[in-house]
């Protein structure tokens, strides 16, 4: 079945996965849905991820990050920019999760990125979602 928001989907599938303390979950491939994955190990949210190239599908496997008191590294996922109600930011629009604690991650000209690299290579773009 056809999904008409892949990041919304996966963002919801690693939600209900820590919400369920599972090690791992499994999500559709994409070319975006690799660059979050990937942006999320870089800020160290999750501790890997690895691309499974299935039969029918390529879907990718991340490892969800735990503390050593079992708790899940990521608290919190929220989708900002949707198919129906795109939201781009300027440079100076990008805005500090959490007071820095947490992440922006940004479609750009020059690729994914976190708020944070999208500001000091002074570039803006869509506000995919917020990670804390």
């Amino acid at each position: 079945m056809p999904n008409s928001d892949p990041i919304a989907d996966m963002l919801t599938r690693i939600r209900n996965a820590i919400m369920a303390r599972h090690d791992f979950v499994l999500v559709p491939a994409s070319k975006m849905a690799l660059s979050i994955a990937r942006t999320l190990k870089e800020e160290g949210f999750i501790s890997d991820y690895e691309v499974l190239r299935g039969k029918p599908h390529r879907v990718i496997k991340i490892y969800l990050k735990f503390d050593e008191n079992n708790l899940t590294v990521l608290s919190g996922l929220e989708r900002v920019s949707k198919p129906g109600l795109r939201i781009y930011v300027q440079r100076k629009e990008i805005p500090r999760v959490f007071g820095g604690l947490g992440i922006a991650i940004m479609s750009t000209p020059k690729g994914v990125m976190t708020g944070q690299q999208a500001w000091r290579q002074e570039v803006g773009g869509e506000l995919l979602c917020y990670i804390w």
